[in-house]
Order: structure tokens, then C-alpha cells, then sequence
């Protein structure tokens, strides 16, 4: 079992110079398109205690914005309403960001500090032209890189003959009324599709 650095380290071969220099503190212009052109990110965060937990949140190509070179915007859309993400930011102020173009291999790492905006400036300024969000995540960035593209690579994300028919799973539905252990009806796909619909 590794415990310590040194034995990880051991396993592995220092990273190369492009490695390290690629890692900047502030977003350069190739930054600033890519999240403009993403999407789709995961946020990445944990509470006080160390239980750490990640969230895709989604909208329109540059639906979270750069404000400046060290300053992000993320709207926060409607959710589940558990906060997990929110309430670690409120605890820790940690966050990691990944941001994915579809078609593009490469992603965006973002890591900085985070807190949660609620100025009615801020949510002008972030509302896509459906609901407002409720509050904004604002980050300040303090490391940005763009990561190789081997992860997408090997795992085909955007190959269409990789993809998994949605019917080889049982319908969202019904994997949680089996997870809950309801004796209600399971909604079905199509349901829950126009459920959805009226909240995106």
C-alpha cells in the first residue's frame, strides 16, 4: 500500500518540463475561448471534513463566463436542491473545474477559491434569457491548464459507435424507485423528459 509521497513518487517518472510550464495562475487567451465554447463542466469540491463530491452543471456554449483573467462566473441552474456542491463552497471555498467541448479531446482544469454571489448585478449578468439563477459561484482562479487529450482518447467520449444505447439501462425511474425502495409507479422516460423540459 502507498503511504507517503516518496513511495507514489517512486512509481513514477518526474513530469516532464511542458507538464509543469503549461500550469498558469491566471486564464491566458486560449483559456478564455475554450470556456467559451464549453457547454458542459464538473465542479469539483469538498467539505470541512475531507468527503469531497463532483457535479456536472451545463447550459449554453459560455454559460459560465470569464469576468477577467483571474475571475470566473458560474450561474447555478435548477438542481436537485441538495447544495451539496454550494454548502462545501460555504465550508471550504475549494473548487476544481473541468471543462469539456464536445468533439474536442482536450479539457480545461481550473482550480481556484470559490464563494457564492447573490447581487442582483451578478444575476443580471449571468441570466441566459430563460430563469434567473438564484445565486452565481464566483471563482477566483489560481491554476488553469490544459489537460492532454488520453483520457478522451481512450474512452471514445465522442465516438458515435462507442455509444451506449440508452435502453441497456432501466429507466432513471425505475433504477431509483429501486434505490429507494418506493411503491410508487416508477416515472418513466418520457415523463420525466417533459418534466424536465419545464424547468431546463
Amino acid at each position: 500500500m502507498i503511504r507517503t509521497r516518496e513511495q507514489l513518487r517512486d512509481l513514477y517518472p518526474n513530469p516532464g518540463e511542458r507538464s509543469v510550464k503549461k500550469q498558469l495562475d491566471a486564464l491566458d487567451g486560449h483559456c478564455r475561448r475554450f470556456i467559451e465554447l464549453s457547454p458542459f463542466c464538473v465542479v469539483a469540491t469538498s467539505d470541512a471534513e475531507g468527503r469531497c463530491d463532483a457535479s456536472p452543471r451545463g447550459g449554453a456554449p459560455g454559460f459560465v463566463r470569464w469576468v477577467d483573467a483571474t475571475t470566473l462566473w458560474l450561474p447555478d441552474a435548477t438542481g436537485n436542491h441538495r447544495l451539496d456542491s454550494l454548502t462545501n463552497i460555504v465550508a471550504t471555498g475549494g473548487v476544481g473545474l473541468l471543462f469539456l467541448i464536445p468533439g474536442v479531446d482536450e479539457t480545461l482544469r481550473v482550480n481556484g477559491r470559490a464563494r457564492l454571489r447573490d447581487e442582483t448585478e451578478i444575476i443580471a449578468r449571468c441570466t441566459d434569457g430563460s430563469r434567473p439563477p438564484r445565486l452565481v459561484v464566483e471563482v477566483a482562479v489560481e491554476e488553469a491548464y490544459l489537460h492532454c487529450a488520453k483520457a478522451l482518447m481512450r474512452s471514445r467520449l465522442w465516438d458515435g459507435e462507442a455509444q451506449v444505447a440508452r435502453q441497456t439501462l432501466p429507466t432513471m425511474g425505475q433504477m431509483l424507485k429501486d434505490q429507494i425502495g418506493s411503491d410508487e409507479p416508477a416515472e418513466t422516460q418520457e415523463a420525466m423528459l417533459a418534466r424536465y423540459a419545464k424547468i431546463l
